[in-house]
């Protein structure tokens, strides 16, 4: 399996993620996860929107569970935007977690059948089986125009830079 050449690390140690590096300006790659209510969910199903992948650890840790609070927040904001937020939890603790937080303009998607979006997006932390942090800004015509992999799994992205990337992406400037 490939591996990308992004570093990474989980609390100062260094994770390999699998997968190949997703970079701006290549077409984003196809995936297919599931849904709170266990439906597929493809990046197709959202064709001509502009996408915002928020891509985490678990929802059941601290800073996770900010950044899905924060995108959460910024939702509301922009039309025509969807923003998914992808990790391995399964989709029962997702729907709980959206639930009890009062999640509803942001989508949760789980990667937990086969991991197959973490290691086409090279996210995929090879010994752990879980998602490094991310973010990726997917444009109407399927073309990544924003990429960041957070260098320490432990740590925020950077929200502002990501929103402005947005903000520039639908023309809100």
């Amino acid at each position: 399996m490939q591996q990308t050449k992004v570093a990474v690390t989980l609390k100062g140690k260094p994770v390999i993620l699998e997968g190949p590096e997703v970079r701006v300006g290549q077409k984003a790659p196809p995936f297919t996860l599931i849904a709170t209510d266990m439906t597929e969910v493809r990046l197709t199903d959202s064709k001509g929107k502009v996408r915002l992948l928020s891509v985490l650890h678990s929802l059941d840790t601290g800073i996770c569970d900010l950044q899905t609070r924060r995108f959460e927040e910024e939702a509301g904001k922009f039309r025509d935007v969807v923003i998914y937020t992808i990790s391995m939890d399964l989709p029962f603790a997702q729907a709980r977690y959206c639930g009890a937080h009062g999640i509803k303009n942001l989508k949760t998607l789980s990667d937990y059948r086969d991991a197959s979006f973490g290691r086409a997006y090279g996210v995929l932390i090879k010994d752990l089986r879980l998602h490094s942090r991310a973010i990726f800004i997917i444009d109407t015509d399927d073309t990544v125009r924003y990429v960041e992999y957070v260098k320490e799994v432990a740590q925020h992205p950077d929200y502002d830079k990501a929103l402005e990337a947005l903000r520039k992406v639908v023309g809100q400037n």
